[in-house]
């Protein structure tokens, strides 16, 4: 059993430092030559080119290297909103997480969503205060704003010595012992500055409290007033880190590499290997789903998740982790998802774009395969001896749409087969064909995040594109009741046409559909050209009568009429149920409809007023208020045509501080002056 092995995710709000710190790690594990930068282009964990002109991850990075005869397991993970369905998937992966905080900036929004998601699949996890180097860095405040935001006690481990463009090292609060650092990142061990003396006996005496309360015996002896030894509290603060109790805190600065050494050997101290975790909960794949454990034994069946799909390796690489069982070097499973089987020829390790081949891989292994025929993130994998799914992170909803317009003519098919490629590799990516508009549309999480796919569609297959807003789907419905005669008669020469109904249309709830009521008695229509007429008017109302929009909701019931023997057919009374919808809907009251989505706003309790102010500027009907740490949620309903392009409009109300979710709730009646304008303009389309 591999316990010598860290699967670590670096979780935190975009601009925080994650690929710095995972730089610094590879870098002193002797595993590159170079401390890579994000500003220079030169790091090992992003490499995309979208990366490298944003200087930022949209995609999870993947590494591996050793440190002091253990194996670290690196994940980079992005922490912009736009990208961070990316996150969700692949910290299914890790054991443990490392929640980088900005010691400027303290705690973001994504920041805590990351936090959550951390809770949510239960890993023991530690904070690293970074860019303690920069001016206007505090690191008790961001201590205390961390305490502020999370569900899990943070708990100083360490404190910096120096501040600002001063800070030059730490003092390890376990060990008792000061470490500064020269230009280069190398440590010497020396004396606790002599004025961080009281500060640090202070911070001392806290540390021995907080990681006393993991350990009763402990705890009992420190409040008889013995004092802990450095063995006792090391056990105590890996014990309360695996079980949640608190989220030891260290610091330091990733750029100027001060402290990575130290929280490197931290994740050997105190954070778990795959064998310290539970076991992971799977389903067999039979009628009552019936729940398995999977130990992480590497002589059970075989099981994995596909945590990530990655292009441009000579067809997709699929990154796994392996949850029970072992793979050799070559071999085969199943995919329950796809029900197929797979076999792959060699097995992988990714590094950062690169890749080299492994020839086993027990529980808790990350590795890749390529060329998979048809396996996709979220995927499980496992023993065709017992078939079995893990349940894979749930994506949220997109929060955007734009509509694909290609700059060249024909390429149409072209754009849909090349994003759903781009979309393999990014489920939050979701395309569509629009069978009302005929348009090709692209939902996301964000404008960046759809803006990032075109470019990478652009780059890869040479297709370009234009974004457009999408049409908003409106719909038409009716307010009265009214009854017609829908009457078909024409005379041609030889057989004629004949069909003549009564119909009686009357609205019904929202949401309720159509419904058709054959209310026909005494045969005055024959039950063969019933359905007839019920097409008629089905078919007809897809295009309504006010702006060409399906017209819903209404209930059209047949109640009487008349046929000819020889000139009645069902076209002709498919004829007269059209002519009858067409002759009633002016008359019923016709009004637009409008899609209205459910919206949940979390920001900084500082943005709430502009950010009511701002939904109410869109027709929003504000429905309550909650908190949420030190954020404030804002739900509201609001009409889809006023919130297009709410994503963007967010980022700049709240300076990026500010995310939503969306869902869609009901259709509402559009205000009389502004269905007017969408009449209008549906009118000048058609005459165009």
């Amino acid at each position: 059993m591999n316990e010598k092995l860290r699967n670590v995710a670096l979780i935190a709000h975009g601009g925080a430092g994650k690929t710095s710190l995972a730089e610094a790690i590879l870098f002193n594990a002797g595993t590159t030559n170079r401390l890579g930068r994000v500003e220079d282009g030169n790091s090992t964990m992003d490499f995309e080119p979208e990366e490298l002109k944003r200087t930022s991850s949209i995609s999870t990075g993947f590494a591996t290297c050793g440190w002091k005869k253990h194996e670290f397991s690196i994940m980079d993970t992005p922490g912009d909103q736009n990208f961070f369905s990316d996150t969700r998937l692949c910290l299914q992966g890790a054991d443990a997480a490392i929640v980088v905080i900005d010691a400027v900036d303290g705690v973001k929004v994504q920041t805590e969503q990351a936090w959550e998601l951390a809770d949510e699949y239960g890993l023991p996890r530690c904070i690293f205060i970074n860019r303690l180097d920069r001016e206007r860095s505090e690191f008790l405040k961001t201590v205390q704003d961390a305490e502020e935001s999370f569900t899990i006690r943070p708990i100083i481990t360490q404190v910096p010595i120096g501040k600002e463009h001063e800070f030059n090292g730490v003092v390890d609060l376990l060990k008792m012992k000061a470490y500064v650092y020269d230009d280069k990142g190398k440590a010497s061990e020396t004396e606790i500055p002599a004025d961080m003396a009281d500060m640090v006996e202070e911070q001392r005496e806290a540390f021995i409290e907080n990681v006393a309360e993991a350990d009763d015996e402990l705890l009992e002896k420190y409040l008889e007033g013995e004092e802990p030894s450095n063995d006792q509290l090391k056990a105590a603060l890996k014990k309360g880190t695996l079980e949640g109790i608190f989220a030891p805190v260290l610091c330091g600065s990733a750029t100027k590499n001060v402290a990575v050494d130290l929280l490197m050997d931290f994740l050997i101290d105190a954070m778990p290997c795959p064998y310290d975790r539970p076991a992971i909960k799977g389903y067999l794949d039979t009628a009552d789903a019936e729940e398995v454990e999977l130990p992480p034994d590497p002589d059970a069946p075989f099981a994995a998740l596909i945590i990530k799909t990655m292009a441009g390796f000579a067809g997709n690489l699929s990154v796994m982790r392996v949850f029970s069982g072992s793979l050799g070097g070559d071999g085969g499973f199943y995919n329950v998802n796809r029900s197929s089987k797979e076999r792959f020829s060699q097995l992988l390790t990714v590094f950062g774009k690169d890749t080299k081949p492994v020839t086993q891989a027990g529980p808790g292994s990350i590795v890749a395969v390529a060329k998979l025929k048809d396996t996709k993130t979220g995927d499980t994998l496992c023993d065709d001896s017992r078939k079995l799914i893990i349940k894979p992170a749930e994506i949220p909803n997109p929060l955007i749409s734009y509509a694909v317009v290609p700059k060249a003519k024909g390429d149409e098919e072209k754009i849909f087969s090349s994003l759903t490629k781009i979309a393999e590799e990014d489920p939050a990516l979701v395309l569509d064909r629009n069978a009302e508009t005929k348009e090709i549309l692209v939902r996301g999480m964000g404008q960046v995040h759809i803006e990032n796919a075109v470019e990478k569609m652009n780059r890869k297959f040479g297709v370009s594109v234009n974004l457009n807003l999408p049409q908003v789907p409106y719909r038409e419905t009716i307010k009265k009741k009214v009854r017609v005669q829908g009457k078909h008669k024409k005379q041609t020469g030889g057989h004629g046409q004949f069909g003549d109904c009564w119909v009686a249309f009357e609205p019904m709830e929202r949401g309720a559909g159509f419904e058709f009521v054959d209310a026909i008695v005494g045969g005055v229509i024959p039950k063969t050209y019933i359905p007839a007429v019920e097409k008629g008017i089905v078919e007809t109302a897809v295009k309504g009568v006010l702006a060409g929009f399906p017209t819903v909701d209404f209930k059209a019931t047949l109640d009487f009429g008349s046929f000819h023997q020889v000139d009645s057919s069902e076209m002709a009374f498919k004829i007269a149920g059209a002519l009858a919808f067409k002759k009633a809907i002016p008359d019923a009251g016709a009004v637009l409809l409008e899609p209205v989505y459910k919206i949940a706003v979390i920001a900084p309790d500082d943005f709430t007023g502009d950010i009511m102010g701002d939904l109410n500027s869109r027709r929003g009907r504000v429905l309550g208020m909650d908190s949420k740490g030190k954020n404030q949620v804002v739900e509201a309903h609001v009409p889809l045509s006023e919130i297009l392009t709410y994503a963007p409009d967010l980022n700049s109300m709240t300076g990026g501080r500010g995310m939503y979710t969306m869902e869609f709730s009901h259709y509402d009646e559009v205000p009389a002056q502004l269905a007017q304008k969408i009449i209008e303009a549906a009118a000048a389309e058609k005459e165009e």
